[in-house]
């Protein structure tokens, strides 16, 4: 598929100059089919197309597993982000005394369900950034013999800035330590191998760079921890006879699905299957080589007009997200601005965050540019 084809498949784009995923994207076409097809099915039909739509969430689970090249059995869908930490926070067998290191701006969603820890005798280190950049020595420096967890974002929500997860693994990797990513800032505009990275797990609801609705998302746990994980969440999904329902037998499923208790949000999965489908289509390292393109250009024509970039713009750290400034300048009144103009941006850690996806155009940043160059 093609980036002119892709984005005839976006109906935002009639209507809007939309630079906003990085906090909920808009749904393309086969993904608001594919729910009022649902809804269509299930009020015509009830329980007699059960498997039908059962049949569809095993392709959609498929379709997760090729993105990012794991097998289908090790990923579980999750309702947010938030719930897949929280799985990996309350399963994890910390003992009394032990820590979790990570970076002081990430996400709440990746700071609160290890502080929540602390009754148990756990202790959240949160490591300071410098001008929005992760200082790696000072990550490493917080670690000590006590550490069983390091977690951190692929690509920080505020700044963009993207981390040297590569590095952070090895790093783990050679001390015993579990290392958790939350990657939803990256995953569907970056590639990710979980067989070539050295990541134990990492979660990501669908709304933002996936293009799928809120309440989908994915948890992957790599295999070899699943015994060592006490399941929160379960029921009559999480065993192996899941589905024989008149004997009680709890043996739990020998993978991350253990983790999947309940019913399944079958609407908002496989229209986020829709999304994800269009993604491999067009190609993950097309959009991302599209996007540097595109945030490079964009920065460059910033800075002549006067504006700072917040965003590292450095090889490796730099992402789609641009964060900007300029002294005087109130973003949040900059924003609305912006949308009575047609052009969706936000306003992260007191500056306008950009975050443009493949299917968007130089011409619609130029609309963007038009607004700023009046400041």
């Amino acid at each position: 598929m093609t980036f002119e084809e892709w984005r005839q498949q976006m109906p935002v784009t009639q209507l809007w100059a939309y630079f906003d995923h990085a906090a909920v994207a808009p749904l393309p076409a086969p993904a608001a089919r594919v729910i009022q097809f649902y809804a269509e099915s299930y009020q015509a039909n009830g329980i007699a197309v059960i498997q039908d739509w059962v049949d569809r969430i095993r392709e959609v689970r498929r379709l997760a597993g090729k993105l990012v090249n794991a097998d289908p059995h090790d990923l579980a869908f999750v309702p947010s982000t938030t719930m897949g930490i929280s799985i990996v926070a309350e399963g994890y067998p910390f003992q009394p005394g032990e820590n979790i290191v990570s970076v002081a701006d990430e996400y709440p969603s990746n700071q609160y369900p290890w502080m929540n820890l602390r009754d148990r005798g756990v202790e959240f280190r949160a490591v300071p950034t410098v001008q929005g950049r992760v200082d790696l020595d000072a990550l490493f420096g917080a670690v000590n013999d006590k550490t069983r967890l390091l977690t951190i974002s692929s690509v920080e929500y505020a700044t963009g800035f993207r981390n040297d997860l590569a590095k952070i693994g090895e790093f783990c990797q050679l001390r015993n330590i579990f290392f958790f990513v939350d990657t939803i800032q990256s995953l569907g505009v970056s590639p990710l191998d979980v067989q070539q990275l050295p990541l134990d797990a990492f979660a990501a609801d669908g709304h933002k760079w996936l293009l799928g609705p809120e309440g989908a998302g994915l948890l992957y746990l790599k295999r070899k921890w699943i015994e060592n994980f006490r399941p929160i969440g379960v029921g009559w999904n999480s065993v192996v006879d899941n589905l024989n329902f008149g004997k009680i037998d709890f043996r739990l499923k020998p993978h991350v699905g253990r983790w999947e208790g309940g019913t399944t949000n079958m609407v908002g999965l496989t229209a986020l299957g829709e999304s994800i489908r269009l993604l491999l289509d067009v190609g993950i390292v097309k959009i991302e080589q599209k996007l540097e393109s595109l945030t490079d250009r964009l920065c460059e024509a910033l800075t002549g007009i006067g504006w700072s970039i917040y965003s590292s713009r450095q090889p490796g750290e730099k992402s789609a997200i641009v964060s900007i400034s300029k002294d005087g300048v109130d973003p949040l009144e900059l924003q609305k601005r912006c949308r009575d103009a047609g052009v969706i941006v936000n306003v992260r850690g007191g500056r306008l965050r950009i975050s443009a996806h493949g299917y968007n155009t130089w011409s619609e940043m130029e609309v963007l540019l038009e607004i700023l160059r009046k400041y």
